[in-house]
């Protein structure tokens, strides 16, 4: 159990929870008493548009989510002052329009990359000292407000006005519960806030009436969820923010629970309360452990499906590979694990993408405390593309070969470095692949040229190929979502001018990519006439147990599909890996 605490970013999650519970202990209960907790969801929703607006704008995602939060407060004041609406229909308007504009904003405005999704979904892996900040800053700001007019939120609490309809004084305490709300974003994200702030206060409730005590034992149990739930994250290699909210939710359902006996007499309320923290405490201890790996080879950590596989090939017997992400998940949306930083911290060099396809990567090595030096791969490549609209480089630069193999002769270089006594065999297996590369490479064009250059014509999910189709000759008309990343929204215009062209260009088929969801490209082929019965390896590769797993395998996997799909079935093409 005591593992995890020599992990700075596991000591830095930890002071991030106690803070954040004595957060809980002093507004948490305050939201419980005056009926904000939807009003707290919706502060944390109204932040979507903040962060994307930080993200693209390159400010800080906190000042953008603060500022969203403080803006949907001040509205909702105006709106129930005004007695335009009821105070939670006026909730639901803010909330319902936060969240439709961020997705505007994110897809037709700018591109919501990692930065965004960590602070929507919440990240204890990866905690800064910024983030601390703001959590002791709103613990201080909370204890002061409690204490100079926490009478005046008390008296309001029980008499029967309109809940948010309040003076001046009540306004701090709308003003605080935003900050709350932006100060759990870095731990828990926008969607689970309540997992902190609302649950263990709601549960304490159950047992006590009196304020000072019900904040106390707010603050104890929120604790007690927050470390005891990093634990099982770590032990389990789960996410920890989900984790802490399963952990609040069963621990409520348990409280509940132990309340119907308590109305029988059966126990006593104190007795309720230790059992549900014993019990939180005791889950802590299960689960094994994260593995380490071979400690005999070079430990080395790679970030995507792709880097991974490379770095194996090089690497052989001598190297143990901590592969990040898995097949079927993608780089653009990636949320870390225990494992994941754990691995990367016992880890002599850390290969990562780059472009920014995998940015997070940089931030894992911060956050691990490792020492590891960091391989860029995407430096010194030979060719290197614009995205379709010209606005950044496109990071899916392993779909042109001699990319590949400009990057293995960099792998071969950090790995005989790193393992100088493995070097011969390094150097091996880096030309062996090399010479697989160039094969694949030749089969590949060889089977695209059956096909005549007016008739490779493609649609695909997302602008992942456009090394693919300037290295063979393929011309890609357009993308079900026109992004470089897979996070952006097709609107209704961008479909229907994509359903036009498909018709007048006559596009034969639309391939859906292995990592995305397939309904839109699939309804957009129905449309149009064309075929969607083939599938693309983009940004990730397949199964490590079937051919698309490698690389190679997946390039000569994309090269068949696109020549079936073009040719409905009528022409096949045998690509050795």
């Amino acid at each position: 159990m005591l593992e995890p605490l020599s992990l700075p970013f596991f000591q830095r999650g930890l002071i991030e929870v106690i803070l954040l519970a004595g957060v809980s202990g002093l507004l948490g209960t305050w939201i419980v008493l005056r009926g904000l907790s939807f009003f707290s969801h919706a502060a944390a929703t109204a932040t979507f548009p903040g962060l994307v607006l930080a993200d693209g704008l390159g400010f800080a995602p906190l000042l953008g989510g603060l500022g969203a939060a403080l803006l949907a407060a001040a509205l909702l004041g105006l709106l129930v002052r005004k007695r335009s609406v009821a105070s939670d229909s006026a909730t639901a308007l803010v909330l319902a329009g936060a969240l439709a504009l961020g997705v505007i904003l994110a897809s037709d405005f700018f591109g919501s990359q990692g930065s965004v999704d960590r602070l929507l979904f919440g990240s204890l892996l990866a905690i800064s000292s910024a983030d601390l900040l703001l959590a002791a800053l709103t613990l201080l700001l909370a204890a002061v407000a409690g204490r100079l007019i926490g009478s005046r939120w008390l008296s309001i609490g029980f008499d029967n006005q309109p809940q948010l309809e309040r003076r001046r004084q009540d306004q701090v305490l709308i003003v605080l519960v935003a900050l709350a709300v932006v100060a759990t974003l870095a731990s828990v994200g926008a969607l689970l806030t309540g997992a902190i702030l609302i649950l263990p206060a709601a549960t304490t409730r159950l047992v006590t009436n009196r304020l000072p005590q019900w904040q106390i034992a707010t603050a104890a149990l929120a604790a007690a969820e927050g470390v005891t739930g990093m634990n099982i994250a770590y032990q389990l290699n789960l996410p920890p923010g989900p984790a802490i909210a399963v952990l609040g939710g069963l621990t409520f359902v348990l409280v509940l629970a132990v309340r119907h006996l308590l109305r029988l007499g059966a126990l006593r309320p104190g007795l309720a309360v230790a059992g549900a923290v014993l019990v939180t405490l005791i889950a802590a201890g299960c689960g094994d452990s994260a593995s380490s790996g071979d400690r005999e080879k070079l430990n080395v950590a790679a970030t995507t499906t792709q880097i991974g596989d490379l770095v194996r090939q090089v690497g052989g017997s001598t190297v143990n590979v901590n592969q990040i992400l898995q097949p079927n998940s993608e780089a653009h949306d990636y949320q870390p694990r225990p494992d994941d930083v754990a691995g990367v911290a016992g880890s002599k060099l850390l290969f990562v993408s780059g472009y920014g396809l995998d940015d997070w990567g940089r931030e894992l090595l911060d956050q691990s405390g490792s020492k590891a030096e960091l391989v860029d791969l995407s430096s010194g490549l030979p060719v290197s593309l614009k995205a379709a609209d010209g606005s950044e480089t496109d990071p899916h630069w392993w779909h042109d070969l001699s990319n590949l193999e400009a990057a293995t002769t960099e792998v071969e270089k950090a790995l005989t470095a790193a393992e100088p006594e493995a070097k011969q065999q390094i150097m091996t297996n880096a030309e062996a692949y090399r010479t697989r590369i160039r094969k694949t490479d030749a089969a590949i064009r060889a089977c695209l040229q059956r096909i005549a250059r007016e008739e490779r014509l493609i649609v695909t999910d997302h602008d992942a190929f456009i090394y693919f189709t300037d290295r063979y000759q393929v011309t890609s008309v357009g993308a079900v979502f026109p992004s470089t990343s897979t996070e952006g929204q097709a609107s209704a215009g961008e479909v229907a001018a994509l359903e036009q062209t498909i018709r007048d260009k006559g596009v034969r088929a639309v391939f859906p990519e292995s990592s995305l969801n397939p309904a839109l490209a699939d309804r957009i082929a129905k449309d149009t006439g064309a075929s969607s019965d083939y599938t693309l390896y983009g940004d990730t590769l397949g199964p490590a147990d079937s051919p698309q797993g490698t690389v190679l395998g997946a390039e000569a996997a994309n090269a068949k599909a696109i020549v079936s799909g073009i040719t409905a079935g009528q022409v096949e093409c045998s690509i050795p890996d």
